[in-house]
C-alpha cells in the first residue's frame, strides 16, 4: 500500500515537497520491511506521520500533533535526536522494525536531500547501545524433510544450521537460542494451526522473508561464494538463504562478518529439552529473586566468554574425549593458581574481541571501537606466554591466539591514544603518519598561530592597548575597540557589529586567513575520514583470523571462570563411569550458595542394577532439590565443568528430561494438568536406556485415582525402557512397587514431629533408605501459617477419614494391582499386610 494512503491527510491538495520525499522513502522501506517505521529527520527530530504517527504515539506515549500546510494536515508524532537510542530501543522491545532517515547534507534553502542510514530490527541489531551481552539470534525455519532451523547472530557473524525429525525438537532447539526475530517459511505461517500453535510457544517478532530456493541460493554464493555441500536438504538450503537474505537486507549489503555456515548435529550433544532448561534454572529463575546456574558459573571476565559459557550449557557434550579434554584443562587451571590469576587478570582488561571482529569485517568499526580492538589484541602475546608449557585444549587455544602484531602495530601507529567518538569529530590520526595530513595540519596551525599574534601587533600598531581578537559564529574573527578608542581605528578596519560601548572590525587578511583555515581543517578532515576508512578497510582483511582468536579467546575465559569456581567452593573433578552414577555428598550449586554453610548434601546412587529410586517425603522437605542436584551434576560432567561434591563418577547421558513444578498455560488454553501430560508424554517418547529422568509429582492435577494410576504406568514405562529414573511422589501406593520392579529403590527425606505433640515438624533434608511414613500435610499446612482453627479441623478430619478409608485404600491398591506379575508368595505377604491394616495393627504407608 502507497504511503500516502496511510497519512491520513484532510484536504485535496498536493502533497507539500518533504512529504512526498517521505512517502517515496517509506514506499521503498515498506518494500523490503513491510511493518517498518520510518523515523524521518526534521532538524533536531526525527517525525513520523499519519497512521505511523500514531502507531508511534501509542507505543512511546507521545504527543500527537499535527503536520499542516494550506491544503493539506495529516498528525505527526516526532523524537528529539538526542532521545533516538532509547525510543528505537522501546520500539525493538515492542517487535517493531525501525528504519531510520537521516539528512546527509547541511541546511539550505530547498528541500534537503535524506538518506536511510539504518535499518534496525530485533534480530539484526549491531550497535552495541542496542544489544544486551548474550546472543542476538535471528532464526529461519523451514520443512522439507522434517525441519530445518538456521541461526545467525550479525553481530558476531556465528552462523549455524541444523535439520530435525520432529516438530519437538525444532521447538526444544528454538527455546534453548532465545531467537529475537523469526524468519517462517510459508508452509508455517500460511498453516493457521501451525502458526496459531508457534506464537504460543514462542512470542517473539515474526517477519517476512523469501524462502524460494533460487533466492536462497544467490544469497548463499553472495555470502559464501559457493552453497555448502553441508546443506544436503532443500530446506536447510532455503532457511539458510532466507536468514542471509533477509540479513543483508537490514545491513544494507554489508554481511562480510559471515564466513561460514557450520550444521550442527542435534545428536552431536545431549539433548536437553526446553522443559528441562527451565525446571533445572540453567538461564532464568523461576521467583523473581532467585538466582541461576548461569549465576553462579558466570564467572567469566569477557562478554565473548558469558556467551561461550551459555552455548556450552545449551549443548552439553556426549563426546568422552572432548569432556576429558575439557575437564583436564579445568584441572590444570584448579592446580595452578597463580596462572589461573594471571589469565583472568588479563581477561579483566579484555573487550568483546567477537562483536569488534564483525564490526570490523563489515567496515562499521567507529574510532574507539578499532582503538579497543588494538588493547585487546595487545594481550594476546601476553596470553600465549602464559599458556607456554600447556598442552592438550589450552594448548590448541594458544596456538589460535594468533597475536597479529602487524595489525596492532598498524593501528597504534595511526590512531591517537585516545580517539574521538566519531570519525568526522577531528584529531584521530595521529601526527606523522600521514605526511599529506601532517601538511594540512601544519598550514592551519601556521595560520591560526599568525591570528594568535594578531592581537599584540595590532596593539603595537594602532595604540589601542585594550583591543581583542575575538570570533563567533556569526562574524568569524573580529578585531573588538572599545568605544573610547574608535578615533584610533586604522583606514583598513571595516566595521561589522556596532555594541552598546564598542565596535566590532574585520580587515581583508583576517578574512583571508579565516576562509584558508576553514579549508584547510575541511581538507585535512576529509583526509582524515579516508585514512581512517584505508585503515579499517585493511583490518577487514584479517577478520577470519581476528574471529579464530575471538573465539579462542572465549573459551580460555569459560576453562578459566569454571576453574574459579571450582576451586573457590571445593567442586572435584567427576570420573566418567561406564552407565553408574555415583555420587558422595552432592550438593545443588544454586542452593548451596544461597545457604551457604547450611547446606544438606546427600548421596545419590543409579546403576545399571538400579536403575530407579522412587522418593517419598513431606513437601518442602527437600525433595525437589535432591532430584535437581543429580541433574545439574550430570550436566556440568558433560560440558566439562567440575561438581559439588566430594566423589563423583558419572556416565555420559544422551539426554536430561524433567518434569518438576506445575504451570497453567492459560494464553493456549491448557490446564496445569494437560502441561504436564504434554510434557510427560515428550518425557516417555523420548527417554532412552542411555536418559536420566527426573520426575516430581507426576499426576498431582487430576483424581487421586487417576493421578495414581498414570504415575505408576509412567514409571514402569520408564524401568522398561532403562532410563536412569529419580521419580518424586506422595503417592504412598507407589511404594510397593520396589518388590515388584527390579532396580527400583524407595528412598525418603527424613522429617520428624515434634514431641509432645505441638504440631511442629522437623526437616532434616537427608535423604534415607526406605519409604516416608506419612506426607505430614497438615503439619507443613501449619507451618505455612493456615489459621490454627484450620489445621486443628483437618487434622480431626484426617483421623477420621483414615479410619473410615482403610477399606477405600485398599480399593485403591487392589485397583492398581498387575495380578498377571503377582507371586502366590507376593499375594500372601499382601493378603497379610492387609487383614493387619483392617484389624488395626500397625500400617504401612498406603
Amino acid at each position: 500500500m502507497r504511503a500516502q494512503n496511510v497519512l491520513k491527510g484532510t484536504g485535496s491538495g498536493a502533497l507539500p515537497p518533504m512529504l512526498e520525499q517521505y512517502v517515496r522513502m517509506r514506499d521503498e522501506v515498506a518494500a523490503q520491511l513491510p511493518h517498518a517505521l520510518l523515523l524521518f529527520q526534521v532538524g533536531d527530530f526525527y517525525e513520523t506521520f499519519g497512521e505511523d504517527a500514531e502507531r508511534t504515539a501509542r507505543l512511546l506515549g507521545l504527543a500527537l500533533t499535527h503536520k499542516s500546510s494550506r491544503d493539506f494536515s495529516t498528525p505527526m508524532a516526532g523524537i528529539p535526536l538526542r532521545a533516538l537510542d532509547s525510543h528505537v530501543e522501546r520500539l525493538l522491545g515492542c517487535g517493531v522494525c525501525v528504519a531510520v532517515a537521516d539528512q546527509v547534507e547541511e541546511p539550505g534553502s530547498g528541500l534537503m536531500d535524506r538518506r536511510v542510514t539504518q535499518l534496525l530490527t530485533p534480530g539484526t541489531v549491531t550497535e552495541e547501545r542496542h544489544l544486551g551481552a548474550d546472543e542476538n539470534y535471528l532464526a529461519a525455519v523451514a520443512t522439507g524433510d522434517g525441519y530445518a532451523l538456521a541461526l545467525l547472530d550479525v553481530s558476531t557473524g556465528e552462523f549455524r544450521c541444523a535439520a530435525f525429525h520432529t516438530r519437538l525438537a525444532l521447538y526444544d532447539e528454538l527455546g534453548r537460542c532465545r531467537a529475537r526475530e523469526v524468519l517462517l517459511a510459508p508452509e508455517l505461517s500460511g498453516n493457521a494451526a501451525l502458526l496459531a500453535d508457534f506464537q504460543a510457544r514462542f512470542p517473539v517478532m515474526l517477519s517476512p522473508a523469501s524462502f524460494e530456493e533460487a533466492d536462497a541460493h544467490e544469497a548463499l554464493r553472495v555470502t559464501l561464494g559457493e552453497v555448502p555441500a553441508s546443506l544436503s536438504s532443500g530446506a536447510l538450503r532455503r532457511a539458510c538463504g532466507a536468514v542471509l537474505g533477509y540479513a543483508r537486507v537490514t545491513q544494507q549489503g554489508r554481511l562480510d562478518m559471515v564466513r561460514r555456515v557450520v550444521r550442527f548435529e542435534p545428536g552431536a550433544h545431549m539433548r536437553l529439552p526446553d522443559a528441562a532448561v527451565r525446571a533445572l534454572e540453567l538461564f532464568q529463575a523461576q521467583s523473581p529473586q532467585g538466582r541461576t546456574l548461569t549465576d553462579v558459573l558466570g564467572q567469566t571476565r569477557t562478554a565473548g566468554g558469558r556467551r561461550r559459557l551459555r552455548a556450552w550449557l545449551r549443548a552439553p557434550l556426549l563426546d568422552e574425549l572432548s569432556i576429558r579434554a575439557r575437564l583436564d584443562a579445568v584441572e590444570a587451571f584448579t592446580r595452578a593458581p597463580d596462572l589461573r590469576g594471571a589469565v583472568r587478570s588479563l581477561l579483566y582488561r579484555a573487550h568483546d574481541l567477537e562483536r569488534l571482529s564483525a564490526r570490523v569485517s563489515t567496515r562499521r568499526a567507529a574510532p574507539r571501537e578499532v582503538a579497543a580492538l588494538a588493547r585487546t589484541l595487545d594481550l594476546l602475546p601476553e596470553a600465549t606466554d602464559l599458556l607456554g608449557a600447556q598442552g592438550g585444549l589450552l594448548g590448541g587455544v594458544r596456538d589460535r591466539l594468533s597475536a597479529l602484531p602487524d595489525v596492532v602495530t598498524r593501528i597504534r601507529a595511526a590512531l591517537v591514544d585516545e580517539p574521538p567518538i566519531r570519525v568526522g569529530d577531528g584529531g584521530l590520526i595521529r601526527d606523522g603518519f600521514h605526511a599529506e595530513l601532517d601538511e594540512l595540519r601544519a598550514a592551519a596551525i601556521g595560520h591560526r598561530a599568525w591570528l594568535a599574534d594578531l592581537e599584540v601587533t595590532e596593539r603595537q600598531r594602532t595604540g589601542i592597548g585594550s583591543l581583542k581578537v575575538g570570533y563567533n559564529s556569526v562574524f568569524g574573527y573580529y578585531l573588538e575597540v572599545t568605544g573610547a578608542h574608535l578615533g584610533k581605528v586604522p583606514a583598513d578596519y571595516r566595521q561589522v557589529a556596532t555594541l552598546k560601548d564598542r565596535a566590532r572590525f574585520t580587515r581583508p587578511d583576517l578574512r583571508d586567513r579565516e576562509r584558508e583555515i576553514a579549508r584547510l581543517e575541511a581538507a585535512a578532515s576529509r583526509l582524515e575520514q579516508e585514512v581512517f576508512t584505508e585503515l579499517r578497510d585493511s583490518l577487514a582483511a584479517h577478520a577470519e583470523a581476528l574471529a579464530d582468536a575471538a573465539g579462542a579467546l572465549s573459551e580460555l575465559d569459560v576453562l578459566a571462570a569454571l576453574a574459579d569456581v571450582a576451586a573457590e567452593h571445593g567442586w572435584i573433578r567427576p570420573v566418567t563411569s561406564d552407565g553408574a552414577m555415583r555420587l558422595v555428598q552432592a550438593r545443588h550449586p544454586v542452593v548451596e550458595r544461597s545457604l551457604g554453610g547450611r547446606f544438606v548434601p546427600n548421596d545419590v546412587h543409579l546403576d545399571p542394577a538400579r536403575r530407579a529410586v522412587l522418593l517419598t517425603g513431606p513437601n518442602m522437605a527437600g525433595k525437589s532439590t535432591y532430584l535437581r542436584t543429580a541433574a545439574l551434576c550430570a550436566l556440568l560432567h558433560q560440558i566439562g565443568s567440575f561438581v559439588p561434591a566430594d566423589h563423583a563418577e558419572l556416565p555420559v547421558y544422551d539426554a536430561v528430561h524433567t518434569r518438576i513444578g506445575a504451570s497453567d498455560d492459560l494464553a493456549g488454553g491448557r490446564s496445569t494438568f494437560m502441561v504436564e501430560m504434554s510434557e510427560l508424554a515428550a518425557i516417555l517418547h523420548g527417554a532412552t536406556h542411555a536418559s536420566l529422568v527426573i520426575l516430581d509429582e507426576i499426576g498431582r492435577g487430576t483424581s487421586t485415582l487417576d493421578g495414581l494410576a498414570i504415575a505408576q504406568a509412567a514409571l514402569e514405562h520408564l524401568h522398561a525402557a532403562g532410563a536412569h529414573t529419580l521419580f518424586a511422589t506422595h503417592y504412598f501406593e507407589l511404594t510397593r512397587l520396589e518388590s515388584d520392579l527390579p532396580g527400583l529403590v524407595n528412598l525418603h527425606v527424613a522429617a520428624e514431629e515434634d514431641a509432645a505433640g505441638s504440631g511442629g515438624l522437623t526437616f532434616y533434608h537427608q535423604v534415607v533408605p526406605g519409604a516416608a511414613r506419612q506426607s505430614y500435610g497438615v503439619e507443613v499446612a501449619r507451618l505455612a501459617g493456615l489459621p490454627a482453627g484450620v489445621t486443628t479441623r483437618a487434622a480431626r478430619l484426617l483421623t477420621a477419614l483414615g479410619a473410615q478409608g482403610a477399606d477405600t485404600r485398599l480399593t485403591r491398591e487392589l485397583a492398581t494391582l498387575d495380578l498377571a506379575r503377582l507371586t502366590p508368595m507376593q499375594a500372601l505377604d499382601l493378603l497379610h499386610r492387609w487383614q493387619r491394616e483392617v484389624t488395626g495393627a500397625q500400617s504401612t504407608p498406603g
